[in-house]
Order: C-alpha cells, then structure tokens, then sequence
C-alpha cells in the first residue's frame, strides 16, 4: 500500500520523490505539512493528489489579507426565523485542510489555526468541537520576498511537523510535465489507494515503532547541539525532539522495518528541524540547513 500511495503521487508530481516521501512521512506520523516554494511548482496540484490517493475529505482556504478567523473556523450565525443563533462549523472541520498561501493573511486569521493544528479541536462560542480523524493541515506559502506576504509567526512554524519544497523541475522533467498534461490532468486520472480509517491504522503502528536508547539519546544530542551553537537565535524546542523521532518512525515503517536506524533520523533531520530554528543574522541563505549538517557530522552516530 505504501509502495501504491507514493507511486500515484509521483505520477502526479514528477522528479520530486524525496519531497513526496517526506510529504508522505507526515502523513503516517500525524502531523501537519508546510510547502515553501513559489507560484507554480505544483504545491496545490500536491495537496489535492493527497486527498484523492487517501479518499479524505478535503477542504481548501485562500488565505487573502481580509480574511477573518471566523472564515476558517466557523461561528456563530443569527437565524432570523428561530430568532437563535447557530453555530457553524467552518472549512476547517474536514480531513486535509489546505491553507493556500497561508502567510497572505494577517497574523490574526493565521493563529485561527494554531488550536486545531495542535489540540485536533476547535473552540466555537465557548464549547470545544473535535476535528476529524485524520486531520492534516498542509499550508503553502510563498517566499518572503514576495509582495503582501506575512511572515509565520514562530510558535506556528514550531507546529508543522515538516517543511518541503518542490522547487523548479529539471529540464527532462518539465518536458514530461509539458507532455503528461497534454490530453488531459494526471491528477483527474488518479484513484484512492487507502482509506482514511486504514491512515489511522497506520499512524498508531507509527508509533509502536522501536526506537532504541542510543538512538533516542542520538535526538536528544542534534537537538541540544542547536541551542549551544552561537548562529542561532531561537534554537530547537523539545517539540522538535519529539517531530524528529517520530518522523523518523514513519521513514522506518515506509522501509518495511519496525525500528528507527540512524540514516532515518539523518534523512528527517533538515525537513523538521530547519524550519524551527532561526539565525540571528536571518540573511544567510541556506544557512540554517548548511549549520545543521554541520551539527549532524560533528556527533557520534550510535552503531
């Protein structure tokens, strides 16, 4: 199944593996996705193949400057006939939520996310409402360099459990792509490999995943090694010690094995901790990923 769910994405998005299986790690870990990169690469086309291959219900928000936390939430609505108001549930109440250009919002309407990123609920007019089961948001955005573009604030960025990007294909790449969407979309051509109930499944056996002493200790270190190193402003939380472990129980189970080796943690390493950590001179391109290689070469790697 595993084999089939990457296979029908990669059809989909092509000469992009490595961001796929990443994408797909989250899934199986029970996390939430965000997609840097800029207009056009296929970050939507992504999200909706998620939604397809999973058979969930998907649900899609254009984050824009004017919209409200109601829009992605829900409210409470007067009903003139009753006289009463009705609480209605928002976009937000469904199994893949995709935050399109998440960061053209205001700060405001993007904290209208943090709850359901974190909790799995919803607070509407006093009562908690659950969200379904799975839920994943995978928010977009677009480099900050963009025009009208709000950068995420750092307890938001700390929620998603990885960053991808898809970036510009190669040339052979982009001449498939020219000739797959010819005659027709390959997204309109894709069909459900799994159940949303068989997702579930699949992240509780995610976390029965064996995760040895050393390796354990292994995280620990890379985390800790970011809050002694001078470039870094605001190092690693312990939410990132836990994301990386349990990312890296995801890339194992994908691998057919039912424990964590080392090259899974190296391989989670820059897509859950980079986005996390900042520099305190931000203006460093590629710098945060270049500093944390550098973290994972100088440590020991337990045999």
């Amino acid at each position: 199944m595993v084999e089939a769910f990457l296979s029908s994405l990669n059809r989909v998005i092509l000469g992009k593996e490595h961001s796929v299986k990443m994408l797909v790690a989250a899934l199986f870990a029970d996390g939430h996705v965000l997609i840097e990169d800029v207009p056009g690469t296929g970050k939507t086309t992504l999200a909706k193949a998620l939604a397809v291959v999973m058979d969930a219900n998907f649900s899609r928000i254009q984050f824009t400057p004017d919209l409200l936390p109601a829009d992605v939430t829900g409210g409470a609505v007067y009903r003139p006939g009753t006289g009463e108001f009705e609480v209605r549930q928002g976009p937000v109440f469904t199994q893949l939520l995709l935050a399109d250009e998440i960061n053209r919002a205001s700060p405001r309407t993007q904290s209208a996310l943090l709850e359901a990123m974190e909790e799995r609920q919803v607070s509407l007019e006093g009562i908690s409402h659950a969200l379904p089961k799975p839920f994943m948001v995978l928010a977009t955005q677009n480099p900050v360099e963009f025009h009208g573009v709000f950068p995420l604030p750092e307890a938001q960025m700390d929620r998603f459990l990885v960053r991808i990007s898809l970036g510009y294909p190669s040339s052979e790449t982009e001449l498939d792509i020219l000739r797959a969407h010819r005659l027709s979309r390959p997204l309109d051509l894709l069909k459900p490999v799994t159940t949303p109930d068989k997702v579930i499944e699949i992240q509780q056996r995610v976390r029965e995943i064996h995760v040895e002493e050393s390796l354990e200790r292994y995280i620990v270190s890379l985390v800790q090694a970011t809050r002694a190193h001078h470039a870094f402003r605001l190092p690693a939380s312990p939410r990132a010690g836990y994301s990386l472990m349990r990312v890296s129980q995801a890339l194992a189970f994908m691998a057919g094995r039912d424990f964590v080796s080392p090259d899974d943690i190296q391989e989670a390493l820059v897509p859950v901790l980079a986005h996390r950590i900042f520099l305190k001179e931000a203006n460093l391109a590629g710098g945060t990923e270049r500093i944390l290689l550098e973290i994972q070469k100088s440590l020991p790697v337990p045999k």
